[in-house]
């Protein structure tokens, strides 16, 4: 009798596993699409650029409660650390640039990733 209840359990795990995965439990959303570079992004404007040589880190001091602070703080740490190569150095022109968040339960550690440039002299 056990055995027949052993068998009838492992079956409908079996099925239910089967039917999740033809289901599309592993089709990719494209809202949460991480690749770099995206494959519709502009590439123009790079040309306009004078870039630094060395990739630059930025993160905050540990984790926080606020995802969108931890992205501020370790932005502002990037921005901080890169002027002192382009004393008007911003994020959003950086060459190569990735914003990145570790998350561990509720709390979130950001870093910030990228070569400062500047747009070049006329």
């Amino acid at each position: 009798m056990q055995s027949f209840a052993l068998k009838t359990i492992v079956a409908i795990a079996a099925a239910l596993g089967l039917m999740t995965l033809t289901t599309g439990a592993f089709a990719q959303d494209d809202a949460f699409d991480l690749s770099v570079p995206k494959p519709d992004a502009e590439v123009g404007g790079a040309a306009d650029l004078e870039c630094g040589t060395e990739m630059i880190s930025g993160s905050g001091p540990g984790f926080t409660a606020d995802r969108d602070q931890a992205e501020n703080v370790a932005i502002e740490d990037w921005t901080e650390k890169a002027t002192k190569i382009y004393p008007d150095a911003d994020f959003d022109l950086a060459k190569d640039s990735n914003l990145s968040c570790a998350v561990q339960g509720l709390y979130s550690k950001c870093f910030a990733d990228g070569i400062p440039c500047k747009p070049k002299a006329e």
